[in-house]
């Protein structure tokens, strides 16, 4: 489809709807004058006039006689879409969720981040239950403690000490989710404004998250053993970010595994520009063999860990948790009582029982022989088609792999999607727009017609 082309002046007006849009311009506030947003937009003075003089007519400026002119009214409802470039909906990370979680049953879903319902121990999960609904104590009816199931803590401290994470109970605090856990490290830690470093690639949802805190997101290059330390230590020195969030072990969306020496690096250059560290642990349960964590390394200091069991037990039972320092620790339960009132006791003491009896440890043991054999024949399927992995996983859900002939990934996506078959194309997960010639497979969600369907796709793009 063609789409019109956008006018200098229709740019202009869609630049400050963006800026009303992030809150980057409030009710009252004085917008550049006509010269200066013509230089910075290197536009010219006639066109800016003309921008705000439709924007003046539409009520969402005014002219002030001798002053300039100012933003009017109260602020629009926080859009998620407006705030930053307008994207194609088949690269827009929010539409790709949506899409697979309202999918019908017989849509197949290669691109989304989950397990299938058939991977998951279903049976474990009721008999646990029937156990929980037989104990006189249960916390059926209860809010919960502010920390969280201490029992549940006790078990994750010693849970990451198998990681190398010196952490004691203290230390832990029960959320909903890893996505609730993120989302009030930034209410702790940022102000509207600050800059924050994500990977390009990089999970999408952490660039729609940070959107709806009204900070500026920022990438570095990811390389197949973690952040490009010399780009990384060009944007601490330029742009002082005050926070980065990202994966240690099985990066999504490329599967890759920080090294120890980035992982040095990385952590004196956080020491040496004040950099705090969010790193998201979820697919830690996937790992055979550990891999290098920065909050080990670290002890805490200025790294916190995150998780969660929704990727590896089920999405269902919310029960995510941070690991930080104490003090930290303290001021995160009174923001999480504000915000929430706590967290789900129920999901808390089901997930105690799991881990208690075992189940959950067994349920994980088989499931990382199943993503072996899944891992192998996605591989396999890939290479016959020409797709090729930007690197071998070492396991994980996830390839992160690159499609023949300059074909265009988000154009692929669309003609699956039109058979049933919902991918997620590179440019979703790349805050650069530079990865459209990428796809990500779960390799978990890709039965034998995800590639025949892929290469019908494919040839369609082609012609």
């Amino acid at each position: 489809m063609v789409r019109p082309v956008e006018s200098r002046v229709d740019s202009v007006m869609r630049t400050i709807h963006e800026r009303l849009a992030a809150r980057s311009l409030v009710p009252g506030e004085r917008l550049p004058s006509i010269r200066q947003l013509a230089e910075q937009l290197h536009l010219s003075k006639t066109t800016v006039v003309e921008a705000y003089d439709r924007l003046t007519a539409d009520g969402v400026i005014e002219a002030r006689r001798g002053s300039g002119f100012y933003v009017c009214g109260h602020p629009p409802p926080l859009s998620l879409s407006d705030v930053g470039p307008a994207l194609d909906r088949s690269i827009d990370p929010l539409w790709i969720s949506r899409q697979s979680l309202e999918a019908a049953e017989d849509t197949l879903k290669p691109g989304c981040g989950w397990l299938p319902q058939s991977w998951l121990p279903d049976t474990e999960i009721r008999r646990a239950l029937r156990q929980i609904a037989r104990e006189p104590h249960s916390s059926l009816l209860e809010y919960g403690r502010p920390y969280g199931h201490p029992a549940l803590r006790e078990q994750l401290a010693r849970r990451l000490a198998e990681h190398g994470v010196a952490v004691g109970a203290q230390q832990i605090v029960l959320t909903d989710s890893g996505t609730q856990a993120i989302d009030l490290i930034c209410r702790f830690l940022l102000e509207p404004g600050d800059k924050v470093l994500v990977d390009d690639p990089g999970y999408f949802n952490f660039q729609a998250l940070l959107r709806a805190h009204r900070v500026q997101v920022l990438g570095v290059p990811y390389t197949p053993s973690g952040p490009d330390i010399e780009a990384l230590a060009g944007i601490l020195e330029q742009q002082r970010p005050r926070l980065y969030i990202t994966n240690s072990a099985f990066h999504n969306p490329t599967g890759a595994v920080l090294s120890p020496l980035v992982a040095h690096r990385l952590l004196k250059l956080a020491e040496a520009h004040d950099l705090l560290i969010v790193e998201d642990d979820i697919f830690a349960d996937f790992e055979r063999e550990n891999a290098p964590r920065l909050s080990a390394f670290d002890g805490l200091e200025r790294v916190i860990q995150v998780g969660s069991f929704s990727k590896t037990l089920s999405a269902s039972v919310r029960c995510g948790y941070i690991a930080a320092r104490p003090d930290w620790c303290e001021q995160l339960v009174d923001l999480k009582l504000a915000t929430s009132f706590g967290n789900s006791p129920f999901s808390a003491e089901l997930l105690h029982e799991l881990l208690r009896k075992g189940s959950y440890r067994r349920h994980v043991e088989g499931m990382r022989g199943r993503l072996a054999d899944a891992m192998g024949e996605t591989l396999v399927q890939l290479r016959r088609l020409g797709i090729q992995p930007w690197l071998e996983p070492r396991g994980g859900i996830f390839v992160w792999a690159t499609l023949p002939d300059g074909l265009d990934a988000a154009e692929v996506s669309r003609a699956a999607l039109a058979e049933g078959v919902v991918l997620a194309p590179g440019n979703v997960f790349s805050l650069s727009q530079s990865c459209g010639g990428f796809l990500r497979f779960n390799v978990a969600q890709c039965p034998p017609r995800v590639f025949e369907v892929l290469e019908r796709a494919m040839a369609r793009t082609l012609l």
